[in-house]
């Protein structure tokens, strides 16, 4: 899915590499989102000061309502990893709003970023499993007797392979659902102010509940490899 002007694409034509940012404007979106957010990190974080500004409380705000909520899912133990969740979370969520920007092409309407984020999280998952439990983690993949390995490896398989499978499927499909009807409805309503600034709002809260359910799908399943039952 495209819109009609991509604008970073565009430019990348206009440097020479015009073939690439067709083939995939996720990735040059994907940069473009990476900058912005290390830049906007940088910006927040030389300007600390023991009485916050606007900015400063804004970030601090955001940063310790999410690191809060996962702490309260996994305990204390589980506040090592937040860095991991935090930085998806806010990634997730910038992808998603700048496919709100006219000729922006949100990454996350592309399969390719979204298998990439839900790969990282399950790579992530299994070593809080090892960390945890050392080799023994994974004995859940053989079941408690040995007979039973040829019924319990595949299903234990096929449950972790779904769990890609549900990450990125989930968020790859409401954002380009979401895409395809924003572009529609930017191409059919042209200049009429009142519906397009309702979508765009139906657009802002689709973004964060995409961003927002990754990460707690997430957060829950390193909560469960952190479990001793596991």
């Amino acid at each position: 899915m495209e819109h009609p002007y991509l604008s970073l694409v565009k430019f990348f034509e206009l440097i020479g590499f015009g073939h690439f940012a067709h083939a995939y404007p996720h990735v040059i979106y994907t940069w473009f989102v990476m900058i912005l957010l290390i830049v906007l990190g940088a910006i927040a974080s030389k300007g600390v000061t023991m009485i916050p500004n606007k900015m400063q409380n804004v970030f601090e705000a955001l940063i310790s309502g999410a690191e809060n909520f996962m702490v309260e899912q996994t305990g204390e133990e589980g506040r090592w990893f937040f860095p991991i969740l935090g930085t998806a979370f806010f990634y997730i969520l910038t992808c998603n709003l700048i496919g709100l920007i006219p000729t922006f092409y949100p990454p996350t309407a592309s399969i390719s970023t979204t298998v990439s984020c839900a790969v990282v999280i399950f790579i992530v998952t299994h070593f809080i499993g090892f960390k945890y439990h050392g080799v023994k983690y994974y004995h859940h993949f053989t079941g408690p007797i040995w007979w039973l390995i040829p019924i319990i490896f595949p299903i234990e398989l096929i449950s972790h392979a779904a769990r890609v499978l549900s990450l990125s499927m989930r968020l790859f499909g409401n954002m380009m659902g979401h895409e395809t009807v924003l572009t529609i409805f930017f191409a059919l309503a042209g200049l009429f102010i009142v519906p397009t600034v309702l979508l765009m709002a139906m657009g802002i809260f689709v973004a964060f509940v995409q961003a927002f359910i990754f990460c707690l799908l997430s957060t829950i399943y390193f909560k469960l490899s952190m479990e001793h039952a596991h």
